[in-house]
């Protein structure tokens, strides 16, 4: 997401002709995207991005169930990675 908000606003100076991004060459400007879609590629190739999902989803689990074992009273758990 980095490499995209970079992208936006290089390209927004080089628009503009603000700056020394105005005598960059576009490949320059243009470069952020092109690493977007590479570091994309790569997140959904490796499980990167399902793995970070999981991660959350798991998170919300483990802290609902803590919430629910405050309102009846027991001692909630420690995370699972405090466990170890």
């Amino acid at each position: 997401m980095y490499f995209l908000g970079l992208g936006v606003v290089l390209l927004l100076l080089k628009w503009q002709e603000i700056g020394p991004v105005a005598t960059w060459s576009w490949w320059w400007v243009m470069a952020p995207f092109a690493l977007a879609v590479a570091w994309w590629s790569w997140a959904d190739w490796s499980g990167y991005t399902k793995r970070k999902a999981m991660e959350k989803d798991d998170q919300r689990k483990f802290d609902r169930i803590n919430r629910a074992r405050e309102a009846m009273g027991q001692k909630p758990r420690e995370a699972a990675s405090r466990r170890r």
